[in-house]
């Protein structure tokens, strides 16, 4: 059984940075693409970033590009998003997500979610 694990959420001022992490077991993670999303209180669950399997290819939302770094360690199982100038409209419950289709990934179609991490981003 597939399990994503987030933490690294909390509540920081706009500037300020964050890393969430994602522990995730119970696959051959390493052939895995992975991704995050996130979705803001009474809005739409929206597409943030996602990974490559490799490591060698990364995709981001517009309104994060620049900003917002996501990697992975296979060797540990690890995906990370790394968030820096963050605003207040970066606010939201962030999810990790994996899927063999990268394509589903990013659609939101994603087989395995974790549960969410709270992210505050004070003005």
């Amino acid at each position: 059984q597939v399990q994503l694990v987030e933490s690294g959420g909390g509540l920081v001022q706009a500037g300020g940075s964050l890393r969430l992490s994602c522990a995730v077991s119970g696959t051959t993670f390493s052939t895995l693409p992975m991704g995050w999303f996130r979705q803001p209180l009474e809005k739409e669950r929206e597409f943030v970033a996602s990974i490559h399997w490799s490591g060698g290819w990364t995709h981001y939302a517009d309104s994060v590009k620049g900003r917002f770094t996501i990697s992975k360690d296979n060797a540990k199982n690890m995906v990370y998003l790394h968030m820096t100038n963050l605003k207040p409209e970066d606010t939201a419950v962030y999810y990790c997500v994996a899927d063999k289709a990268i394509v589903a990934l990013e659609d939101g179609r994603g087989n395995y979610w974790g549960q969410g991490t709270q992210v505050t981003v004070s003005s």
